[in-house]
Formats: C-alpha cells, sequence, structure tokens
C-alpha cells in the first residue's frame, strides 16, 4: 500500500474564509497550496488528506479530484464519464451518491447533470459486468461531487462524508445557530490564540465558546465525529488513521477562562449541554446574564458575539440593542478587543464605535461584516499617542537588555530552565476503544452495530456512560449542492 503517493485534493470552505484555510494547510504541511472561490486546493499524501479531515477548522470537506475534463452539453459528460474506468473508485456491489455544483451559463440544471453521471456510471458496470452499484441516499459507502464551472467538468471522491462543520459535539441548539466553521474561521482572524481570557455575551448554544476552547487547546476539531468517507474507500490504512487520531502530542495546557452568557435560560442550557458532550467544561464558564450586567474583566480579553440581526431571531428595538452593545464596549471593556459580526450596515452605526478591521462574510445566505474593534478609555488620538509610546519604551527595553552581560543572561535563562525543568504537557488518552479495521469488517447496513462511542475519556461527559446512542439527524441529499 504506497501512502506516499502525492495527488491533488480540494478543500472546500465559506466565503471569506479561504485565506485562513490555505494558512490552516500550510501549517499543516500541505504543498502548493492555491486559493480559488470558496475553495483552496493543495497536495500532498494520504497521510494528509486524513489529517486534512482531523485537524482543519475552517474546511466544510476534503475532495480528491479523479478526472477533469470539458463539455458543452449534459450528453457529453454523458459519454466522457461513462469511458471512465469507475473500478478505480468503486466496485458493482457497493452503493453510491452524487452532489452536484454548478457555476455555468450552459449548463442550466445541475439536478440533471447529476441523473447523466450517475447513469454513465450504472451503463459501464452493467456493459462491464452485468450487474451495477446501487444509490443510497444516507450514508452511502462512495459519495461522488460532480463540480462544473463553466465548461470544466471535475468528478471528484468526496473524502469527509458529512459536512466537516458538523463535528460532532452539538447535542442542542437555540434559533439561527452560528455555523461551526464559520465561527471557528472568525476566531482565527480576530487572531485568537488562547493567551487571554474571551468573553461571548450573547452566546447562544456556545459554538463561540466550543470553537475558542478547541484552537486555545490545539484540540482536533475531527476527533469528536463518527466517521469519515474515506474509511470505507478501498485503499483505506486504518494503521495509519489510528496513528493520527490517537495523537495529541500538539494539544496544549490552556491558563486562561472563556466566559460564556445569555439572557435567555434556555440557551445558556443548550450550551452547557454542548460543552459537557465535549468535554471542555474546565475551560468554560456560562452564566444566565443581560450583557448589561456583565462585570468588567479583571484583565485584557478578548470578546465575539453575534447579536440578532432581526431576521430569525425577532428584537423589538434593534437600535437599542446596538446601541446599548457599543455603550457596553466603550465603558466596560477598556484595553480589550471586540469582534462583532452583524448583517446591515446600521447596525454597526448604532454602535458608533470606529473599527479597526472590517470584511464580509456570509453567515448562511445572508452577506454580512465582521467588524473588529480595539477599545480604550478616552479620546482615540490619546489612545493612539499613549501606544506609540509604549511601543517606543518597549524598543528602548530591548536596546537596554541587548547591552547586558551576555553571562549574567546565560546564567539567568539557565536558572529559569531549572525551575521549569517539568515534562511536557500531554492530556491523558485512554487505550484505543476500538480499531478502525475491525469497524471496516462490520456490514454497512447493520446500523445497529457500528460504533458510537467517544473517541477517548478526555471528551466523555459525566453521564454519557447513561445515556443510549446518539441518533444522527443528518439527511443527505442526493443531488444538489450550490452553497458550496
Amino acid at each position: 500500500m504506497n501512502n506516499d503517493l502525492q495527488f491533488t485534493m480540494v478543500a472546500k470552505t465559506l466565503y471569506g474564509l479561504e485565506d485562513v484555510l490555505a494558512a490552516e494547510l500550510t501549517a499543516l504541511g500541505a504543498e502548493e497550496v492555491t486559493v480559488g472561490r470558496r475553495m483552496v486546493s493543495f497536495r500532498g499524501d494520504k497521510r494528509m488528506l486524513y489529517l486534512a479531515n482531523l485537524r482543519l477548522r475552517t474546511a466544510l470537506r476534503i475532495l480528491k479530484p479523479v478526472i477533469t475534463f470539458h463539455a458543452k452539453t449534459t450528453d457529453e459528460i454523458y459519454e466522457r464519464l461513462r469511458l471512465f474506468d469507475w473500478t478505480t473508485v468503486i466496485s458493482s456491489d457497493q452503493t453510491f451518491s452524487i452532489d452536484s455544483v454548478v457555476y455555468s451559463d450552459s449548463f442550466k440544471n445541475s439536478q440533471y447533470i447529476s441523473y447523466r453521471t450517475k447513469d454513465a456510471l450504472v451503463d459501464f458496470f452493467s456493459d462491464r459486468e452485468g450487474k451495477r452499484p446501487s444509490v443510497r441516499l444516507s450514508n452511502p459507502d462512495i459519495l461522488l461531487n460532480i463540480h462544473v464551472s463553466h465548461e470544466e467538468v471535475t468528478l471528484s471522491l468526496d473524502s469527509s462524508g458529512d459536512s466537516l462543520h458538523k463535528r460532532g459535539y452539538r447535542v442542542a441548539e437555540t434559533t439561527a445557530p452560528l455555523n461551526e466553521v464559520l465561527a471557528a474561521g472568525i476566531l482565527l482572524k480576530a487572531g485568537w490564540d488562547g493567551s487571554t481570557d474571551l468573553i461571548d455575551p450573547m452566546c447562544g448554544s456556545g459554538t463561540f465558546l466550543i470553537e475558542a476552547a478547541l484552537i486555545a487547546c490545539n484540540i482536533a476539531p475531527g476527533i469528536y465525529r463518527r466517521g469519515f468517507a474515506f474509511q470505507r474507500w478501498a485503499d483505506f490504512d486504518p494503521d495509519l488513521y489510528d496513528e493520527l487520531f490517537h495523537d495529541d502530542s500538539a494539544e496544549r495546557v490552556f491558563d486562561h477562562i472563556i466566559y460564556g452568557s445569555d439572557i435567555l435560560p434556555q440557551a445558556v442550557a443548550a450550551a452547557r449541554s454542548n460543552v459537557e458532550r465535549a468535554g471542555l467544561g474546565r475551560y468554560i464558564s456560562l452564566s444566565v446574564l443581560p450583557m448589561q450586567q456583565r462585570p468588567k474583566p479583571e484583565s485584557k480579553a478578548m470578546l465575539v458575539m453575534n447579536p440578532p440581526y432581526g431576521e430569525r431571531i425577532k428584537v423589538e428595538d434593534m437600535q437599542q440593542l446596538y446601541t446599548m452593545i457599543g455603550e457596553r464596549l466603550k465603558h466596560n471593556y477598556a484595553g480589550c478587543s471586540a469582534w462583532i459580526l452583524a448583517f446591515k450596515p446600521e447596525h454597526f452605526n448604532h454602535i458608533g464605535l470606529r473599527q479597526s478591521h472590517r470584511e464580509k462574510l456570509m453567515n448562511g445566505a445572508l452577506e454580512c461584516e465582521l467588524r473588529g474593534y480595539e477599545l480604550f478609555e478616552g479620546r482615540r488620538d490619546s489612545f493612539a499617542e499613549r501606544k506609540s509610546r509604549r511601543a517606543e519604551g518597549e524598543q528602548g527595553v530591548e536596546r537596554r537588555i541587548d547591552r547586558r552581560d551576555v553571562s549574567a543572561g546565560r546564567e539567568k535563562r539557565s536558572n529559569s530552565m531549572d525551575r521549569e525543568n517539568k515534562p511536557p504537557y500531554r492530556s491523558p488518552r485512554p487505550d484505543k476503544p476500538f480499531r478502525t479495521s475491525d469497524k471496516r469488517k462490520k456490514e454497512h447496513n447493520d446500523e445497529q452495530q457500528r460504533e458510537t462511542r467517544w473517541p477517548n475519556d478526555r471528551f466523555r461527559s459525566s453521564d454519557e456512560s447513561e445515556r443510549g446512542p446518539r441518533k444522527s439527524s443528518s439527511k443527505r441529499i442526493q443531488v444538489i449542492r450550490n452553497d458550496e
């Protein structure tokens, strides 16, 4: 089994998060990282494919292209795909489903493209073997993606299965919950690294809180999932996957607190359930509290929030809500930074503060804006002057340190190392609860015997042993995926 073979992959994402995803892929070790429209292409081996699914925070799915060609009609698509050797990606006794994405003036009906792709696959096997794979809408063995951009057609294997924003920790939600990929992208754009406290005063079901804790501890978001589509591929390597799945060497200690609050008790209850399911309760403090009553933070903190837009969550007076947000930020959070996702420009106008950052993002079908604020006391010009003086002072300190005796510096560093001479942090992981190779031996249509246990005890709720298997409510639509 050749795991070192390099090939091209495509990571799909939300509009506006392409730069963050590209940075994630580069840090992960991907090669030839290229940013596109709602996607980033890259090259890597099988190890990189598994890592991308397990560790990327801003990817929706990872595709592996298998054939690309040009076509002007659906009949041309059918003829080209019928000539393709489908045995390289699927066998006649497996099930499949097809997603289609179309950006083209030549092709109007994406559903018909999916049907013609299915016809080409079925006719290939019928002519060659006398039997054919079956279509299965829910949890198929092989998930295919057909992408049409103008006249360029690309057939890909979907290695993820369910969208990667479905982390696996959400067991409760409120109205209009924030997409996990969008929440992680906003946090990474804001520069969140766990070096301060974080506050979400309108936390809803806790998406920002959980994603912030995962980033701060550098926990891979994919370890909560029940599985990935590539685990049903013929060339799946269970030993390699087990090695990557159980590797916690990059995780780190988080010494600060993430605070979440909401005016609605049911929202806080939902957030608490999700936090417990993720096993992150020791990092996150929750309370039922309106933003007006939040105490002033004792030290520098980052605020992040997604206030109601008045679309799905109705608010009697939107102007009063956003005016209150601006007043609280100015008078209660000096020295902090704030990042707010909102829908309408007038919402930000009511906040009444000058932003230091702004860009467009898509929240579902809504074109929103993310704005960042650097909060300070007094007038902005006075704040800028103090900041400039502080920077000059830090440069002076650096110059004075450079002139110190080198040997004294070495002695100090040696003493510091002695005081901190302790083994590196590793979170406790138990023995492997199961081997993925054993899981592959089970019949795919026997839903009752599928593995549903949690990856390890670190992410096990205190009362999980009393719960039955979680029922999945996800449904796969066979044909259309025009929002990616």
